[in-house]
């Protein structure tokens, strides 16, 4: 028979459904299994529409009127602080972080601010000023005595926002509050100095922990010494090394070493054997890493004769060169012109079976091409190959290069191909050895064979033209090849703006004006289109050609295209104005250069200065042709101009007179061009005049009534 089962117990109710008991901190919870308290949500008031722009109220002084608070880090975003640190800080931000009776108050509201709390809040402070005045307001607490940690964190605060001089009072306001400062409190400050490169710094603290009578221990003496090579205080370290001799201290092979360092880097090998032998007898031989280090800085320092001396020394304590000291100094070696000594040390490695890396072999071919041994730098490549490795395509470069040089193209045309079989993917470097070799031995058809095949290759063939164009002008006697080469290349199609350009500065420099101005129009009959850069060119060629209106023509050319000219366009095209007695048009350029350029040149820095000079007299204006001579500007005609505008405007013809009277005394100005300027002068002053007077007529409306007695004046 089963057994009876057992009557189901009754739930016992674990909640309370029901209405609690309202309290202060308990609100009133309707019933729910857990709760179903209802959160009263505040009513959202729609946005407030923005007024709308009104230019005419914009002030834009108003962000220089109202600076905005230094940045502070939000206490409550800083979980190490403390509540009271919280509180103290959070007391800065609502004063907006300005020292006052506010601050103050809210202060007073603690009990006391220990000095540990101090060094808390000014670990997080930005504001030096605060946190000087808070360090005070704290130190006047009765029975208030700062400790180390305040003293530090103060120190830390001061020099993380740039007031490191302030910080450097530390000890002296430690010494007049009865707390004597320690070495970590003048290590602190050198340390901070020491990691911004302020050497001069340094030995300023250091010299005031002498004042105080406190003796740095040998790892202080160390960072100063360091700090003080470093930066290149030599000397001052030296002095500092025989502070810590007289100390009586032992020196530790850094010590030895940062004196080492410095001395290599200074070039005084002597002192350094010194120091080296001083080492040697008082601690130890330095070992093979020393040795790189001091091999290192020579070779950064171009000292090859000090690198074989240190070598020598290394050799004569027995100490064995690893691969690391032995790449420093053949690399040093092939870069400074001696490469065979780097070669006896590549063979030195090769004997005692040393790995060679690609690198050490590209270095020594490098330098075996530079001093003309191309032979030896091919055998260097087959030794590369033997030895598993693969050439780069900087030692290939190289050593097409060098066979271009020693006129052995097909050789080097050969090194080319086998760059393309190995992918190397071959750049403009590698083939503009051959085409310049090509087009110095006149083997244009090799040289068109190569473009060809640059073509297939991927590569932008104009733009690589223009850098050969560019390499080849680079030296004024192979210009005339230049030429010949477009001459025969411009038939075949290879041609465009960029070489036009290059070739028409080359030839503008050389005096071939009008070859370039040839260029120019058979680039024109072409249907180019020239660029700003081909006007600024023409521009200068034009004006040297005594044709200005073309010049002008190709300036508003440059103007409609929205560019800018070149300086020397501006200055070329004012001096051709000023030669012609456009005087205006002249003064009108220049300050549309001036305006459009960031660095003008400073003759029409000058003439504006002049011109403004003009308003005071003649006097002025020959202080600031004084003062132009002794920087070292002359005055030219631009000048000149600059003086009859200014005095036909604001200004006597007796007043441009007595100037140019002065220049010609001082045998700035020939008699002849004094005669000159003041025919231009008078021709300026009577132009002026002539403006003024049709001026007044057309303002008072009688150029009617002259028209109708037959007057042309106003027609010219």
């Amino acid at each position: 028979m089963p057994p009876k089962s057992l009557p189901a117990k009754t739930p016992k109710p674990y909640f309370f459904y029901g209405h609690r008991k309202p309290s202060q901190n308990r609100p009133v919870v309707y019933g729910g299994l857990f709760s179903n308290r209802q959160i009263l949500k505040t009513p959202q008031t729609p946005p407030q529409p923005s007024p709308p722009f009104d230019l005419r109220k914009w002030d834009p002084y108003y962000l220089s009127q109202n600076p905005s608070p230094p940045s502070t880090p939000n206490p409550y975003q800083n979980p190490k602080l403390s509540p009271i640190a919280r509180f103290i800080v959070d007391a800065f931000r609502k004063s907006r972080y300005t020292w006052g009776q506010t601050v103050v108050f809210e202060l007073n509201k603690l009990r006391r601010v220990t000095a540990s709390l101090v060094a808390e809040v000014l670990k997080v402070q930005n504001d030096p000023v605060l946190a000087s005045k808070f360090f005070h307001w704290a130190g006047k607490q009765k029975g208030f005595k700062h400790n180390f940690a305040s003293y530090n964190a103060l120190a830390y605060c001061l020099n993380r926002n740039g007031r490191f001089r302030a910080a450097d009072q530390l000890p002296e306001l430690m010494d007049s509050q009865g707390k004597q400062p320690t070495e970590k409190q003048f290590e602190i400050l050198i340390r901070m100095h020491a990691d911004n490169n302020r050497g001069q710094r340094v030995y300023y603290v250091y010299q005031k922990m002498k004042n105080f009578g406190i003796k740095p221990r040998v790892f202080l003496y160390n960072r100063i010494m360091d700090a003080l090579v470093k930066t290149g205080y030599l000397d001052l370290a030296l002095s500092v090394y025989e502070d810590f001799r007289g100390d009586g201290l032992v020196e530790e092979s850094i010590t030895f070493m940062i004196l080492i360092k410095g001395l290599c880097k200074a070039g005084r090998i002597e002192e350094m054997l010194e120091v080296l032998g001083r080492m040697r007898e008082k601690l130890c031989k330095p070992d093979v890493f020393a040795y790189t280090a001091m091999v290192r800085i020579l070779v950064s320092e171009k000292n090859l004769d000090g690198c074989l001396l240190v070598w020598e020394e290394m050799e004569r304590d027995g100490v064995e060169p690893d691969v690391m000291a032995y790449v420093t100094l053949v690399t040093g070696l092939c870069k400074g012109g001696r490469v065979q000594r780097g070669y006896e040390l590549f063979r030195e490695m090769k004997d005692k079976g040393i790995l060679i890396d690609r690198a050490t072999y590209g270095v020594l071919i490098e330098g075996f091409v530079k001093d003309g041994k191309v032979g030896s730098a091919c055998d260097l490549l087959k030794d590369l190959v033997d030895s598993g490795y693969r050439a780069d395509l900087g030692i290939y470069n190289s050593l097409i290069e060098g066979l271009c040089d020693a006129r052995r193209v097909d050789r080097a045309y050969k090194l080319f191909q086998v760059t393309v079989q190995e992918g190397l993917e071959p750049e403009f470097a590698t083939v503009n050895p051959m085409l310049v070799a090509f087009a110095e031995m006149r083997r244009m058809n090799d040289f068109c064979k190569l473009l060809e095949q640059m073509q297939k290759l991927g590569f932008s063939v104009i733009d690589d033209l223009s850098k050969f164009f560019s390499f080849v002008v680079g030296k004024e006697e192979r210009t005339v090849l230049a030429i010949q080469v477009f001459d025969e290349l411009k038939v075949k199609g290879y041609t465009g703006v960029p070489i036009y350009n290059i070739l028409m500065e080359a030839l503008r420099k050389t005096g071939k004006v009008k070859q370039a101005l040839s260029l120019f129009q058979e680039m024109k009959g072409l249907n180019f289109e020239p660029d700003s850069s081909t006007y600024g060119t023409a521009i200068i060629c034009f004006v040297e050609d005594e044709n200005i209106k073309e010049a002008c023509v190709c300036h508003n050319n440059i103007i409609e295209m929205s560019c800018v000219p070149s300086i020397d366009a501006y200055y070329s095209l004012a001096k051709g104005l000023c030669k012609i007695g456009e005087i205006d048009a002249a003064m009108m350029l220049v300050r549309d250069c001036l305006g459009n350029v960031t660095n003008g040149p400073m003759a029409f820095k000058y003439a504006l200065t002049v011109l403004h000079a003009c308003k005071s007299g003649g006097e002025t204006v020959t202080e600031v042709l004084n003062e132009m001579m002794q920087e070292g500007w002359p005055p030219d005609n631009i000048i000149y101009s600059a003086i009859i505008s200014g005095m036909c405007k604001y200004g006597t013809i007796e007043e441009a007179r007595k100037v140019f009277a002065n220049l010609r005394t001082r045998k700035l100005l020939t008699e002849a061009n004094t005669i000159v300027y003041d025919e231009i002068l008078i021709e300026h002053m009577e132009k002026k005049a002539a403006d003024l007077v049709l001026s007044g007529l057309k303002f008072f409306g009688l150029e009617s009534k002259l028209k109708a007695k037959g007057s042309t004046l106003l027609s010219r």
